[in-house]
């Protein structure tokens, strides 16, 4: 077989790549970012195989072992074992008081908070989507007042209303004499964090879309006779998509200290359901005797956060090359 002659070659021109192509070859040489995508992936996949990974350890998160067994706990109720009780049958302590296993409550703890977190997330960037373009490409009369929308739940101070609101969802549900069911806690939290928190996205987009509407391409789309919707989905969205995934991943690991501070102030999750923040509630009445409880926890949620807000900074360094350090 004869190889193509370089005249064939010349003619045939540089293979080209796509524009996604282009970012994940961008994002690949960012060593921080893959780095960062490969521990929230990590994190995921705990959270994800919680079941398996207790079940392979076997051990339960609300097995109270410390009350069942004599010799785990002494007579203050910390754990009688040095460092938290750590030992080859828990490889992270016990908790005190209860005995119940930390590695266990870690896991399911972070299963619970980011299925929070992720469910409220993807609630928020629907809405901030939906309502910044339409806020932005509409204009006129549409624009003043969903933009005076806006601005008026902006104006609620987030951290207060959200320990303000959360009882207040759950007594339209049930009786105060009733103790709330955890589905309805997890519903209620999630509820809570989509109404308070897509506002920021919402104007972010409606900035974006109220610059590119003015320009060529998006006229040159209006005369050839292409519907708002066809405009908005194959003209504006594609450039949204920077600020979009950037506000995601600023989003998620916020909800995720959110969701652990109202299970921390007792407005959140409770017992006996596995919960990130309820570890730090419990941990802060342990941690004079028994720092070690509080510990993997706190490592975890340092490591998860740092390793989200870096892999954002990645993510928009890849989408848009201007930016590159």
């Amino acid at each position: 077989m004869t190889s193509p002659s370089p005249a064939a070659t010349a003619e045939a021109g540089p293979v080209g790549r796509s524009p996604g192509q282009l970012m994940w070859r961008r994002f690949r040489r960012d060593r921080s970012g893959v780095l960062s995508a490969y521990v929230v992936a990590f994190f995921f996949t705990v959270a994800i195989a919680a079941p398996v990974i207790s079940k392979l350890y076997g051990k339960s998160p609300t097995t109270t072992y410390g009350l069942n067994e004599q010799g785990l706990l002494n007579e203050f109720g910390y754990p009688v074992a040095p460092n938290g009780g750590i030992s080859g049958r828990f490889w992270f302590g016990i908790e005190p008081t209860l005995g119940r296993d930390v590695l266990t409550q870690l896991v399911f703890g972070i299963r619970t908070s980011l299925l929070i977190a992720v469910a409220a997330t993807v609630l928020c960037v629907l809405t901030g989507v939906v309502i910044g373009v339409t806020a932005g490409y509409m204009g006129g009369r549409t624009d003043y007042f969903l933009g005076r929308f806006i601005d008026l739940l902006l104006a609620f101070p987030s951290q207060l209303s959200f320990i303000a609101f959360t009882p207040v969802v759950y007594s339209l549900f049930v009786s105060p004499e009733k103790e709330t069911p955890t589905y309805l806690r997890v519903v209620t939290l999630i509820l809570v964090l989509w109404v308070l928190g897509w506002m920021g996205l919402a104007r972010l987009l409606r900035g974006q879309v109220l610059s590119l509407r003015e320009r060529e391409f998006i006229e040159a789309a209006k005369v050839t006779g292409a519907s708002p919707w066809r405009i908005i989905t194959k003209e504006l969205l594609p450039n949204l998509w920077t600020p979009i995934l950037v506000q995601s991943t600023l989003m998620l690991p916020s909800f995720v200290t959110v969701e652990a501070g109202l299970s921390f102030i007792g407005v959140g999750i409770l017992e006996p359901t596995p919960d990130w923040g309820r570890m730090f509630a419990n941990g802060a009445q342990y941690y004079e005797s028994d720092i070690t409880y509080i510990f993997f926890p706190g490592l975890a949620m340092i490591i998860f956060v740092v390793a989200f807000n870096l892999l954002g900074d990645s993510v928009r360094d890849a989408f848009d090359p201007r930016t590159t350090r």
